[in-house]
Formats: structure tokens, C-alpha cells, sequence
């Protein structure tokens, strides 16, 4: 399969095993890897930081494995996931950055593109969201809702 904006196709690499048990040299038990997880996610950090303080300063080499369920069904139950999902917001931040740019150099026509493309991705990822229930049905990308939501 093709790459969204480019003419390439991906190249094949080698994945790690798939395991169904949490390793036996783990430090870490179920409920102390999930309190981990809700200590830092209530001090704001984000799903992916979270999951390196787990992995490099814990021990810990998947979530999944360690407690049978994903990092975010464990936000979700707890209470502290965020609203608009991780991938969305990061995409958000970018395109705030990029509008900033081209607000100082108007004639920077490769960014202005890439401003486009990444909008394109925005709006795609929303209507995915919106489809299986986790933005709600009226939610809609603006350059002025995504500053708002960035800050």
C-alpha cells in the first residue's frame, strides 16, 4: 500500500513477537503498573510519555501484556482520558504551528502545502473519531478551535 501524500510504498521490516503473558524478570505487578499510569496521566503527561517513564525507568515492556488491557481502556475507566484523542490533538499542535509560520512568511509556499496535507489528515482522523463514538457527532476542525484546544 501506497503512503498517504507521497507516490512510495512502505518498506516491510520485522516486528517483534507477539507474547500473551507479561515477562517473568517484570519488577512491576498489575495494579502498581495501572496507579503508575493514572499518577501520570493526573499530572497531564500523555499516553506515549507515559508508556516511555513505563518502559525505560520501570521496566515495563507493554501495558497490554502487563495487565490485559490498553493504556487508554485504562484511562477511559478510570476517568482520565482525554477529550479529543492523543494522535488528534498532536496533528492540532502542528497545524497551530505551521498557521504561526505562515503567518510571519506568507510566501512559504512548501509549508503552506504541508499546512494542507496536515489539515486534510485532521479532518480525516475527525471523521474516523466521529464514526466509532469518541467525538461527538457536531464536532468540526477550524484553525480557531484548534488554537483554543492547543493552548
Amino acid at each position: 500500500m501506497a503512503r498517504v501524500h507521497a507516490r512510495r510504498r512502505g518498506s516491510s521490516r520485522s516486528r517483534a513477537p507477539a507474547r500473551e503473558e507479561a515477562p517473568e524478570w517484570q519488577p512491576l505487578e498489575k495494579q502498581e503498573i495501572i496507579d503508575l499510569i493514572l499518577k501520570h496521566a493526573r499530572d497531564g503527561k500523555t499516553g506515549a510519555y507515559i508508556g516511555l517513564v513505563l518502559r525505560d525507568q520501570h521496566g515495563v515492556p507493554n501495558v497490554k501484556v502487563a495487565t490485559g488491557k490498553s493504556m487508554s481502556e485504562i484511562l477511559a475507566e478510570n476517568g482520565a482520558a482525554p477529550q479529543i484523542p492523543e494522535d488528534l490533538q498532536n496533528l492540532m499542535k502542528r497545524a497551530v504551528h505551521l498557521q504561526g509560520h505562515l503567518a510571519t512568511h506568507r510566501r512559504d509556499l512548501h509549508n503552506a502545502r504541508g499546512l494542507t496535507l496536515i489539515e486534510a489528515r485532521i479532518r480525516r482522523l475527525a471523521t474516523y473519531y466521529r464514526k466509532i463514538g469518541k467525538l461527538p457527532a457536531d464536532w468540526r476542525y477550524s484553525a480557531e478551535t484548534a488554537q483554543l484546544v492547543v493552548e
